[in-house]
């Protein structure tokens, strides 16, 4: 595994500070395909969320031999411009680093992958970017309090016919596994969902949990290469 440092332009002159983690030769093997990349999309910037909150699991799915691209939002680390409140303005930098990926780093398809807040904000980007294949949220802020800021973005993604998982802990404070429930019967598409029993939101965010987050994602990956995937009910795990 190599990783690299590079600098993204977003909207409005803003560029984005981007870090790459490339498999290496011999790793490759096993992902499914060399021409799928991972965007990983860190917690709320307002509350100090930024890429290296994803680089255990970026590292862990590199290692695994899939390409993994993490970066900081707007107004996070050198990233430059202004946090939204909303996570609004975020959207465009979510475009901006996925169509670079597929310009400059031979991928054709990619997979969103969104942890607290920037699972609501990955998921507003998923229809907009037609190389999107799949979205996996990690903790998605779907409860009452949360949605004050969120609720802009539920729409998006529940209406996305695209391929989608959802993994949250039973436990998680901003949302219950009712209220997880209860926003999942209205989406579109394959919708899936993994419960961790007795986790609460931050304790899945921790470094204890990378390993577990990379084998979902690479399960959901591999996934969507099976063609009867498109007809698998929804389900819980606990």
């Amino acid at each position: 595994m190599s990783r690299e440092t590079c600098t993204i332009e977003a909207n409005n002159g803003i560029t984005l500070d981007a870090r790459i983690f490339k498999p290496a030769t011999t790793q490759q093997e096993e992902a499914p395909e060399t021409s799928l990349a991972i965007v990983l999309v860190h917690p709320y910037s307002v509350l100090g969320g930024c890429q290296g909150l994803m680089k255990g699991i970026a590292r862990g799915l590199s290692n695994r031999g899939f390409l993994s691209v993490t970066f900081d939002m707007r107004g996070v680390g050198r990233s430059t411009g202004r946090a939204s409140l909303t996570g609004s303005s975020e959207i465009r930098d979510i475009i901006a680093v996925c169509k670079w990926v597929c310009q400059n780093l031979a991928a054709n398809r990619i997979l969103l992958v969104g942890s607290s807040a920037g699972a609501p904000i990955a998921g507003s980007a998923v229809d907009q970017i037609e190389e999107v294949v799949g979205y996996v949220s990690l903790g998605y802020p779907f409860g009452l309090t949360a949605s004050i800021l969120f609720r802009g973005h539920h729409k998006a993604i529940l209406q996305s016919p695209k391929p989608k998982l959802f993994v949250m802990g039973t436990r998680d404070g901003f949302t219950s596994v009712k209220q997880l429930e209860n926003k999942l019967k209205s989406a579109a598409g394959r919708t899936e969902t993994h419960l961790i029993e007795g986790v609460s939101h931050f304790q899945m965010e921790g470094p204890a949990y990378d390993a577990q987050m990379v084998e979902l994602i690479i399960g959901f990956i591999r996934s969507l290469s099976d063609p009867s995937s498109t007809t698998r009910p929804r389900h819980f795990t606990l």
